[in-house]
């Protein structure tokens, strides 16, 4: 195993400066690409108000359809996918700082926000000049849920509560679609509507109706982790990701899976993190439930680059370990971990090794915790890599991709806004 103790780092191992103060301020976690694309989205439409003004009944329901579509259909796993495909298709002797902004391409939730927003809105100012009636009493119906899926997806809330996120926004979300049909409906619709509202819907029931309970194989080489094997089918392309759950009702949790070239199935790495995973460790179910398709995830955006550093800490092995497998593009491992022989067991270290035999593993209940951002930027100064992807905690992934970000270096990491 590489490992490296702490140690003072030499004058060539400085950090790069900053970038200048007007390109410094574009890569602040408050602009990133999720929230400039969530205002483009509320600005094209109140740019489209003002050409459109004065606004009347059939446009303001148009407008209101046409923001709830596009806030659902770019969730849908298959859009998903076509995204991810579209932006990595660019080679890799087009310009860095093009490649560097498709790399975003995982930030598409702002276009779910700025519809979400952008469509309550209009739907309210519909419902506002409706006449007194049934459609006006289903129209302050669905504004009041609208409203309460909206709130309960605003950071302070889904951070805190996120169980009753996911409920509220799953449930939530079905009947705000039945009462945008009985709204609908109630107002004489053209095929327009129709069809909008069809593809809405076929668009959300997509993924429930390949519901299905499938086997699983359970490894625990700690009490910290579990590696679970799937084999009912379906062999993943690597980068993606898989939901499971012990009741399709209640919750889901998205894992990368790691299918091993060669072989059919595919694992999950799944470490105590909460509630739910500390007791599908503790109780090693023989069954779960799987919808829908693997759906691809931020790691991929790795073919847009000559060479990449992954940078994981504990558990974020998972998503960078199907990557190091297939070796589609020459990469340099950074992970820190405690004492991963003990935590994940000999096999995988060995596999990962096998693989990545100049990583750098480093042992924090040896060493401690080291300066990840630093770290990184050696790690791509001696590789020779053009960006650094960052699987870790929310705190640390902000840190290392703003940290290098900032001095001009592409990094990637999740934004947490499922």
């Amino acid at each position: 195993m590489t490992t490296s103790p702490p140690r003072a780092h030499p004058a060539t191992g400085t950090l790069p400066p900053l970038l200048p103060a007007h390109r410094r301020l574009l890569k602040h976690p408050r602009l990133m690409h999720y929230n400039r694309l969530a205002a483009l989205v509320l600005l094209a439409n109140a740019a489209f108000a003002a050409t459109a003004w004065p606004l009347s009944a059939p446009t303001l329901g148009h407008a209101a359809l046409a923001n709830l579509a596009l806030a659902v259909v770019v969730r849908q796993q298959y859009v998903i996918n076509l995204l991810f495909r579209l932006a990595t298709s660019a080679p890799t002797n087009w310009p860095l700082r093009v490649r560097w902004t498709l790399g975003k391409v995982y930030h598409f939730g702002g276009l779910h926000v700025g519809g979400a927003l952008a469509g309550t809105a209009w739907f309210l100012a519909l419902t506002i000049a409706t006449p007194s009636g049934p459609r006006m009493a289903v129209g302050w119906a669905l504004i009041a849920l609208l409203a309460l899926v909206v709130a309960t997806a605003l950071p302070p809330f889904r951070s805190r509560h996120h169980d009753h996120f996911e409920k509220i926004h799953r449930f939530g979300g079905w009947a705000a679609l039945a009462l945008f049909w009985t709204h609908t409906l109630l107002s004489s619709p053209g095929p327009w509507e129709v069809g909008v509202l069809a593809l809405v819907t076929f668009s959300v029931a997509l993924p429930w109706l390949r519901l299905r309970k499938v086997d699983v194989r359970l490894e625990r080489p700690s009490s910290h982790v579990v590696l679970a094997r799937f084999d009912h089918g379906e062999t993943p392309f690597a980068g993606s990701s898989t939901a499971i759950s012990r009741n399709p009702l209640k919750e889901w949790h998205s894992f990368a899976n790691v299918p091993t070239p060669g072989e059919s199935g595919f694992r999950l790495t799944i470490s105590r993190a909460g509630d739910w995973t500390g007791s599908f460790i503790d109780d090693l179910p023989e069954r779960v439930w799987v919808k829908g398709i693997t759906t691809a995830g931020v790691a991929n955006i790795e073919v847009l680059f000559t060479e990449v550093v992954y940078v994981a800490t504990g558990s974020g092995i998972g998503p960078c370990l199907p990557h190091l497998l297939a070796a589609q593009v020459p990469s340099r491992l950074v992970w820190a971990t405690r004492d991963p022989r003990a935590t994940y067991g000999d096999a995988l270290v060995d596999e990962i090794l096998a693989v990545q035999p100049h990583a750098l593993i480093w042992d924090t209940s040896r060493h401690g915790k080291p300066d990840m951002v630093r770290l990184a930027h050696e790690a791509c100064r001696d590789s020779g890599a053009e960006a650094v992807i960052c699987i870790s905690n929310k705190k640390l992934t902000w840190q290392v991709v703003h940290g290098l970000e900032r001095r001009g270096i592409p990094a990637y990491g999740a934004i947490w806004d499922s």
